[in-house]
C-alpha cells in the first residue's frame, strides 16, 4: 500500500485536529444524521481548545454529502491553518471519534487505505474506449474521459457472390478494430505513467479487449485485470458488473498484501533483507532502507506492544530514535520530542517513499509486531537471522 496520499501531512504545524466519521447516509434523513454526529464531535472539539475557524471548515466538508452510497467512513486531518487531509474511508467506524493533538491519528486513515484500491476502469468496444479513474478512496470517480479511434470501417460483412470484395471489407474492419486499440493503449500507457493507477480494469467487446491487452505497452500490461460484463453500451447489468469490479478489486487487495508478507517471511527466514522489532525497524528507517514496512493489526491497541510506547524524534521524518540519548547519538538536538511510536514509524517510512502493509492475524510473526522489507543491506544492517543484541533473546519470546 502507498503511502503518498499523507505527504501533505509532513511538516505541517501543529496541533492536528483529526476527524474519524461515520459519514453513512442511510435514508433521507441521513443528512441531518451525519451534521448530528459531527455537532458531538465538535463540541468534544471546542471544550479542548480546537480552533473555531479550523472547525468551521471541517463542518463544511464533513456536512457536505460524499456521493457513496451504503455504509462508509470519513477522515478528515486539520493543522492550525487547515484541512489537510480528507479522505473517504470504504468502512465506518464502530464509533465517530475526534482527537487534537500534537501530531494526527493515522492509523484510522491507514487502515482505510489498505482497504481501498486506486484503480482505472476501462469500458472499450471496437471504435474506443471510456476511462473512469477512481479517487484515492476507490469508492468514487474522479475522473471519466472518452477515447475515441479515427478508423471507422468497423463492421463485417457476410460472404455473397463477390468473395474478394467481402476479404476486402472484412481486412478493413480488421484494421480499423486493430488501429483503434492502439490509439486506446496509446492513451492508456501514457496515463499509467503520468498517475500511477495499481491496477487497470478492462471490460468490454470480447474482441477489443484481446486487441487492447495486445497493443499495451509491458509496464501496462502488468496492471490489467480482465473484468466480464461491462460495455460502453446501455443494458449492462450495473449490479451485477459492479459486484465483479468489487471482486476483482478485493482479490487485488488480497494479492498486494500477500506478495509483500510473502518477501517478508522469505527475507527475514534466510536473514536477508527483512528486520523485525521496534529497534531495528527505527535503525533501518533511520537509513532510509526500507521499502515496505508491515504493521501488525493489533499493535496500536491498549495494552499492545506498540500501542503504549513512544519514539523520539527530529525535525525530518528519518530523524527517529529510540531514546532521547539515540537521537543525539545520530547528532539530533535541536527540535527533538517525544511521537506516539505508531506515528513516528509511519512518518519515517513516508519520509523515505516506503510502502505499508498490515498483517492480518496469524498471518506474520513480527517482534512488537514491526516488521520491515529492506531496499538493501550491508554489514551494519541488522541481522535476524542470529539474535545480535543482549536483549533480543527475551525480543525473540514476545512474538506477537
Amino acid at each position: 500500500m502507498e503511502l503518498h496520499w499523507l505527504k501533505p501531512l509532513l511538516g505541517r504545524p501543529a496541533p492536528f485536529v483529526t476527524i474519524h466519521l461515520d459519514a453513512t447516509r442511510a435514508d433521507a434523513s441521513g443528512d441531518e444524521e451525519v451534521a448530528g454526529r459531527w455537532r458531538a464531535l465538535r463540541r468534544e472539539l471546542e471544550r479542548s481548545g480546537a480552533s473555531a475557524t479550523v472547525l468551521d471548515e471541517i463542518e463544511e466538508r464533513v456536512t457536505r454529502p460524499t456521493g457513496v452510497a451504503g455504509p462508509h467512513g470519513r477522515v478528515v486531518v486539520a493543522d492550525a491553518e487547515g484541512v489537510v487531509l480528507d479522505r473517504v474511508l470504504k468502512e465506518a467506524p464502530a464509533q465517530s471519534t475526534a482527537h487534537l493533538d500534537d501530531v494526527p491519528v493515522l492509523l484510522p486513515a491507514v487502515r482505510a487505505a489498505d482497504q481501498a484500491t486506486r484503480f482505472l476502469l476501462v469500458e472499450v468496444d471496437r471504435q474506443g474506449a471510456d476511462l473512469t479513474w477512481s479517487d484515492g478512496s476507490g469508492l468514487r470517480t474522479a475522473q471519466k474521459e472518452s477515447v475515441e479511434g479515427d478508423h471507422d470501417e468497423l463492421r463485417k460483412v457476410k460472404e455473397t457472390g463477390d468473395g474478394w470484395r467481402a476479404r476486402r471489407v472484412q481486412m478493413r474492419a480488421e484494421d480499423s478494430w486493430e488501429r483503434n486499440a492502439e490509439t486506446v493503449a496509446a492513451e492508456l500507457d501514457k496515463q499509467v505513467v503520468e498517475k500511477k493507477p495499481e491496477v487497470v480494469l478492462v471490460t468490454g467487446d470480447v474482441r477489443a479487449v484481446s486487441l487492447l491487452c495486445h497493443a499495451v505497452a509491458p509496464r501496462t500490461k502488468d496492471l490489467v485485470v480482465e473484468v466480464p460484463g461491462g460495455s460502453r453500451a446501455d443494458g449492462v447489468k450495473q449490479d451485477v458488473f459492479h459486484q465483479r469490479v468489487a471482486e476483482a478489486l478485493e482479490a487485488f487487495r488480497q494479492r498486494r498484501r500477500q506478495d509483500a508478507i510473502d518477501r517478508y517471511r522469505e527475507e527475514l527466514g534466510r536473514g536477508g533483507a527483512a528486520v523485525t522489532s521496534v529497534d531495528d525497524v527505527v535503525t533501518v528507517l533511520q537509513r532510509g532502507q526500507v521499502r515496505e514496512l508491515l504493521l501488525h493489526e493489533d499493535v496500536t491497541l491498549p495494552g499492545s506492544a506498540l500501542g503504549d510506547r513512544h519514539l523520539w524524534v527530529g525535525p525530518d521524518p528519518l530523524q527517529i530514535a529510540s531514546s532521547q540519548d539515540d537521537l543525539a547519538g545520530i547528532g539530533v538536538t535541536e527540535g527533538a520530542r517525544k511521537m506516539p511510536a505508531d506515528v513516528a514509524l509511519l512518518r519515517a517510512a513516508l519520509g523515505q517513499d516506503a510502502g505499508l502493509t498490515i498483517a492480518l492475524d496469524g498471518q506474520v510473526e513480527a517482534v512488537d509486531g514491526v516488521g520491515a522489507v529492506l531496499r538493501y543491506t550491508d554489514g551494519s544492517t541488522p541481522s535476524e537471522a542470529v539474535p545480535t543484541q543482549s536483549q533480543d533473546q527475551r525480543r525473540l519470546r514476545d512474538v506477537v
